[in-house]
């Protein structure tokens, strides 16, 4: 039997503002542009749009995105409006949309450059594949293979983002179409309480480091998750696992960061 070690990470502050948990809103607009390599083209799913000739996502995002279109048999009838925008684009976006619909449906649909999750790379608005689609709203039912893309979107990672009756959170109206990847289990957890992100952001700061842990058994895995709260200096962790664990770190864009181990099932116990 393979026994546990000791194991070291170190957070920096700059993480806060990285990760596929970061919270983007008008609240807490993006702190970093994404690199581009790790973003990567959209060549195997249709795209429903002509508006993003060069459309683009972060890489585990379209991977995750991919398998749950093959999940659900939606690949000949779902498609990608829009993936990852730059800031300049989204600029365009919202002057275009506030100069033909005017202020109200704007501050409704389209954020704000550096408060559009568009910018991460790790949202996406999909949509019906029909013609004339809308590219600010487009058609996504909720019947059919849209109906089980809706409900396997949770397993691959993936939440409605922009729900009804959350609009006095997220200040956006609800968004059938846009999709945000933030990974397994947290997706899961998210959709089991019914929570949006700004919700879950909170709600992960009750498991603390020297705190009680959250833990989601998910296939083989046990899998452990804190909050670490973030100041202006670095901390070193010590996380106990065996060899070849998987860690992730993932800033939350407002206080710190959130920890996930994907231990071996039942190795972690607390």
């Amino acid at each position: 039997m393979i026994g546990t070690s000791e194991c070291m990470i170190r957070i920096h502050p700059k993480m806060i503002g990285r990760g596929t948990l970061v919270l983007v809103n008008s609240e807490h607009p993006l702190q970093y542009a994404v690199h581009p390599k790790n973003l990567a083209p959209v060549q195997d799913i249709t795209h429903a749009s002509t508006e993003e000739r060069n459309m683009r996502l972060e890489r585990t995002c379209l991977q995750q995105l991919e398998g749950l279109l093959k999940a659900c048999g939606a690949k000949e009838q779902v498609g990608i409006v829009s993936g990852y925008r730059t800031r300049m684009e989204q600029q365009r976006i919202y002057d275009q949309s506030y100069a033909d619909n005017g202020p109200i449906f704007t501050a409704s649909y389209v954020a704000r450059p550096d408060e559009s999750e568009h910018q991460t790379g790790l949202a996406v608005d999909v949509g019906e594949l029909t013609a004339g689609v809308d590219y600010l709203c487009p058609s996504f039912p909720d019947h059919g293979v849209y109906a089980a893309f809706r409900r396997q979107a949770a397993a691959h990672g993936f939440i409605q983002r922009y729900r009804h009756g959350k609009e006095h959170l997220t200040h956006i109206a609800c968004e059938p179409w846009h999709f945000r990847y933030i990974g397994i289990p947290h997706a899961t957890i998210m959709e089991q309480y019914g929570m949006c992100l700004e919700e879950y952001t909170e709600y992960m700061q009750q498991f603390t480091q020297n705190g009680p842990h959250l833990f989601k058994k998910h296939k083989d895995h046990l899998i452990e998750m804190y909050f670490v709260e973030m100041g202006a200096e670095e901390k070193e962790i010590a996380i106990d696992m065996k060899p070849g664990t998987k860690i992730e770190v993932s800033g939350n864009n407002v206080n710190g960061c959130i920890v996930t181990i994907y231990h071996d099932q039942g190795q972690a116990a607390r």
